[in-house]
């Protein structure tokens, strides 16, 4: 067994007793290190935007062609 920052750890039944009993799992396992990169948050808003609307017209045909097979199965809605 290891320890992994911001998925699994360890405790000992003392400090789950000094937290009066919570298992409120963020209260031991804390946060995964973060890399920090040096993008500015601008730029990367940007890309991301750009990502998050080519995977939402994805998703908007994909929806249709679903319709149009469950249509062709005599389910319409």
């Amino acid at each position: 067994y290891q320890d992994i920052p911001g998925f699994c750890r360890s405790v000992p039944l003392a400090e789950i007793a000094q937290h009066g009993h919570v298992l409120t799992p963020g209260r031991y396992v804390g946060a995964e290190a973060v890399e920090n990169d040096d993008e500015a948050f601008a730029d990367k808003m940007v890309k991301l935007t750009e990502k998050l609307g080519e995977q939402m017209a994805k998703g908007a045909e994909l929806d249709a062609v679903i319709r149009q097979k469950l249509g062709g199965l005599g389910y319409e809605f």
